[in-house]
Parts: structure tokens; C-alpha cells; sequence
């Protein structure tokens, strides 16, 4: 099924939505040229990336696509009430093929980057290269009570303070201190259109799955990049993984979690350069 345009009185572009085997999906997109997926986190949604999509220097030269994850806006939640990453990445195949895709750069904010990462090892040969921003590493291998915990606390929040309450209360924490108010307005805008079924199928495969058990599948071009003042993934962490799996490292400076929010001149030329990169070793590749 072809693609419909929903209006959205908040943001351009607007609005884009189809069926995928049966599931409705929903995105947005900006630019033409290689294209590029944006995977958004937790508490967040396809409308955060607005910094980006609204970027020149990113959309002369690439095709943006920012996705609403299975269960979050207008795409429709996972059938599974306990899924892997790997069910949000066949949903995420399924619109590559859908908008005949070739090749895309992903990138992953925090959970996005866990689903970007089991992307990454199920379809390899679909995928140009991969950033990992700010990335959620699953808690898989942590013990269950950590798991439960991990699960419990996120579902405690939302059942207690509704979704509209647990914007006012956590949105400043995903930015760096001193956030401008736009941006805290940007990030609890967000979390005020979370639908509490899809977060808390995002939060159970946070807390079951390991980001790791993908990335040591996957051999293709891979960075790390992490606010500097993150304190919801930390810095340490997010080296330690890229030290882990051999792959470079960028600090944003004077960036909470929300990097690509805090900091988008930073993010954006770091993103610039990097699917310039993809393309340059595509190119030789392909001379070879």
C-alpha cells in the first residue's frame, strides 16, 4: 500500500503513513540523496528529530526517514507483550522495503540504537553503516531482579503520574543542565504523545535484551557518539561498548542525553561526515 500524508499542524514535514503487512506505520521525511534512518528513544517519537529534519546541510545531501517505532504516534504496536529487539527490526525492514530503501545509514538514539544494533546483525547486507547515539545497552545480562526492576520502575511512573505527568516530571532529565525551555518544551511534547502499551513493550525489551549479543554480529562500519553531560547513559558506558566492539568514539560537548537536541550543529556535521564517509567506501567498493 502507498504511502498517505497525515496533517500535523506541528511540524514539517509532514506526516507520512502506510499499512506494512497488515501493521499501519507512521514516519517522517525530509531531503533527497542517501538515506538515512532515525531511530528515536524510549520516551520519545518521530517528531524529536526536528533539528535534523529541518537541517539543510543534512537534507541537500540525504534522504531522512525518522521513524515512529512499532507502538508509539500513528504506527501500530507489536503483537508480542514481550518482544526482542529483533521484532521492532523486521517492522523497520518491512518500510525499508516498502519505500525501497537502499542501503540506509541508521541511527539510533538510546533504545533506538539497541534496535538499530539488531537491525545491524539480522540484515547486514540492507545497511550502509551504523551510529549508536547516547546508546541503551539492554540489561539482558544483568540479574532478574535488576530486570524486574528496570521494567516495574517505568511501569510504576506511568501508571502513577499518566503520561502527561511523567513528561512534567522527567522531560528536563533527557537534557543537558540549563536546557533552553524550547528544547525542555520539545522533549516533553514528545513524551506527552507516548501511548502507555507501546512504552511498556519498549520497556520490557529494554530490560530483557542486550544490546551486545547483536553488535558482536555485525562487522560493517559502526560509531559511538554520547552527550558529555549524559547521566542517563553515561559517557564511561558508551566508550566502554565502543571500545568493546572496535568501533570510534565522539563526545558531543555540552550534551545531556537527548544529544541530537542539546547540541544538533554538533550531531548534525558528526552525521554529515559520517554518511559522507559511507558513501566515499561505497564508491571505492564498487571501483574495486
Amino acid at each position: 500500500m502507498n504511502a498517505v500524508i497525515l496533517s500535523d499542524e506541528h511540524t514539517r514535514p509532514v506526516e507520512q503513513c502506510a499499512e506494512l503487512s497488515g501493521h499501519r506505520l507512521s514516519w517522517r521525511t525530509a531531503g533527497t540523496g542517501q538515506p538515512v534512518i532515525l531511530l528515536h528513544g524510549i520516551s520519545s517519537g518521530s517528531l524529536s528529530w526536528g533539528k535534523q529534519l529541518t537541517c539543510s546541510k543534512l537534507t541537500q545531501h540525504s534522504h531522512l526517514l525518522a521513524w515512529d517505532a512499532p507502538g508509539y504516534g500513528n504506527s501500530e504496536r507489536l503483537e508480542a507483550s514481550e518482544p526482542t529487539a529483533a521484532l521492532y527490526a523486521d517492522r523497520l525492514m518491512q518500510l525499508i522495503d516498502q519505500q525501497q530503501l537502499e542501503r540506509p545509514v541508521l541511527v539510533g538514539h538510546s533504545l533506538g540504537a539497541l534496535i538499530a544494533s539488531a537491525f545491524a546483525a539480522k540484515y547486514p547486507q540492507h545497511l550502509s553503516g551504523l551510529v549508536l547515539a547516547n546508546p541503551a545497552q539492554g540489561y539482558a545480562s544483568a540479574p532478574y531482579e535488576k530486570r524486574q526492576q528496570m521494567f516495574t520502575q517505568r511501569k510504576t511512573m506511568i501508571d502513577t503520574l499518566g503520561v502527561d505527568g511523567y513528561a512534567e516530571q522527567r522531560g528536563a532529565a533527557l537534557l543537558r543542565p540549563g536546557a533552553s525551555p524550547e528544547d525542555i518544551q520539545r522533549v516533553q511534547q514528545n513524551m506527552r504523545r507516548l501511548h502507555p502499551e507501546g512504552f511498556l513493550q519498549a520497556a520490557w525489551m529494554l530490560a530483557n535484551d542486550d544490546i551486545y549479543v547483536y553488535l558482536e554480529r555485525y562487522s560493517g562500519s559502526v560509531e559511538v557518539w554520547c552527550g558529555d553531560c549524559d547521566t542517563i547513559t553515561p559517557p564511561a558506558g558508551a566508550e566502554a561498548l565502543a571500545q568493546r566492539i572496535g568501533a570510534a568514539y565522539r563526545s558531543i560537548a555540552d550534551a545531556g542525553h537527548a544529544s541530537y537536541i542539546d547540541a544538533p550543529e554538533q550531531f548534525n556535521q558528526l552525521l554529515s561526515q559520517f554518511v559522507a564517509l559511507q558513501g566515499a567506501s561505497a564508491k571505492g567498493e564498487a571501483a574495486i
